[in-house]
């Protein structure tokens, strides 16, 4: 390494920064808005966590698919976000720098260098030389000087190879998400048609059970006729109640966090409403933070089970998981353990649906929250254990899906995470890691 001749990201790219935009036009048709919510801190596209912009954009703020895009500042102290790179995703058509970010604009002879480039940026030697080279206290900062001035090291094959492993990894994990984002919109729909709609009863009330596409013994199941009640029109026979009559609700608690013997080499998964923001799914695989079992034993709910649906339970209300691991949770949340009598699948789409009735059970001065009475009392309707049944029996295979996808993904993050380092010091053997990357990725 030491006799390579390296150069800089400067030799490679000049910096185009964003502007400011009006706050009226936030959420109009238009460009995506690429700020700093619209990356994930420490570099990659953060999907579905950007907004658009309505107004006029001058040709030399736009991004198109492909094009780099970084922000030199970060929102919060900790300066997980400073130097974070991004790279405009097929899917957005052109996006919109903010006075946030800025974007990578390629000299002309190094346009074909934009993946590897893209890459370098996303190594943890690059993640700790933003950090060592920060500037500020309220709200940290990377100058334009520092990171252009950031070294990269010439391209040489193994690190050729390693970037196409690395193109192909992110390949797979998009696939994977947008194949989730499918799975979940059926699984909405579906609890819509049946929960929201009440679509089954409506076609049997209008006479189009022939034409219906649902199956006869499955569509026998609902009721002939919707009846006024106290939440509108609802199917006859079924009953109104509360979350309550469908499962127990439970909150969490934070143990002392300057007790080491509660955090050091902790092997339960110990949750907080960050871990739910960061889900592009609702599948809680993982918790960024463990709790040994002195931890555990100052948590009253103790160790929740698998299935257990969490709701943020405090300003932002709403953030939506199904756990696929035992789990301890702090106070941020409301924990929903369905009785035998319901589906932990129903409650997290009922949930969904219900955001707006949570809210408004909400309350506080300091900030928003919805307290577990507030939570046990909601009214919603009862399906009977028959179509709750057979809705979960129609749902399980879709969410299971999900599941292996996030599962899968989460394994090929850990694969490039493990790869990352490589890029910068070489070491890897292209024969030696061959068959592990191909396996990984077949």
């Amino acid at each position: 390494m030491a006799s390579e001749q390296q150069q800089t990201v400067g030799d490679f790219v000049t910096l185009q920064r964003g502007t400011t935009y009006k706050g009226s036009l936030v959420g109009k048709p238009g460009p995506a808005l690429l700020g700093l919510g619209s990356i994930e801190p420490g570099g990659g596209f953060r999907n579905e966590q950007y907004q658009t912009y309505g107004g006029d954009c001058p040709a030399n703020l736009m991004c198109l698919p492909g094009d780099l895009y970084a922000a030199l500042k970060g929102a919060t102290k900790d300066g997980k976000m400073i130097g974070s790179v991004a790279r405009v995703p097929r899917a957005v058509s052109s996006g919109r720098l903010t006075q946030d970010t800025v974007k990578l604009e390629f000299r002309d002879t190094c346009r074909e260098a934009a993946p590897y480039l893209y890459w370098v940026l996303r190594t943890p030697q690059y993640r700790a030389y933003c950090a060592g080279h920060a500037m500020g206290s309220a709200v940290v900062a990377l100058s334009r000087v520092d990171f252009l001035n950031y070294p990269v090291p010439p391209v040489t094959q193994t690190r050729t190879y390693l970037v196409a492993v690395l193109e192909k990894v992110e390949e797979k994990i998009d696939l994977n998400r947008r194949m989730s984002e499918c799975l979940e919109s059926m699984a909405r729909a579906i609890f819509k048609a049946w929960f929201v709609d009440f679509e089954p009863v409506r076609v049997k009330m209008e006479g189009r059970g022939q034409r219906q596409q649902m199956p006869r013994p499955l569509l026998a199941l609902f009721p002939d006729q919707l009846v006024h009640s106290e939440l509108g029109q609802i199917p006859e026979t079924w009953p109104i109640g509360t979350v309550a009559d469908l499962a127990d609700v439970v909150g969490g608690t934070t143990p002392s966090t300057t007790n080491p013997s509660f955090w050091e080499n902790g092997t339960h998964y110990w949750a907080t409403p960050k871990d739910l923001s960061y889900l592009q799914f609702p599948v809680v695989l993982k918790t960024e933070r463990q709790i040994t079992d002195s931890g555990l034993a100052q948590i009253g709910s103790g160790l929740l089970p698998a299935g257990t649906v969490l709701l943020s339970s405090r300003a932002p209300i709403g953030y939506l998981g199904i756990t696929q691991i035992p789990v301890a949770i702090n106070q941020g949340f409301i924990a929903i353990k369905p009785k035998p009598c319901a589906s932990n699948l129903f409650l997290l789409l009922w949930a969904h649906f219900s955001n707006a009735e949570i809210l408004s059970r909400a309350n506080g001065s300091t900030f928003l929250e919805i307290s577990k009475s507030n939570f046990r009392a909601i009214p919603l309707v009862l399906p009977p254990p028959t179509i709750m049944t057979a809705f979960t029996a129609l749902v399980e295979p879709i969410f299971a899906r999900i599941v292996a996808n996030e599962r899968e993904s989460l394994m090929l993050t850990t694969l490039r995470d493990t790869l990352l380092p490589k890029l910068i010091t070489g070491e890897i053997r292209v024969t030696n890691a061959e068959p592990l990357i191909v396996g990984s990725l077949t």
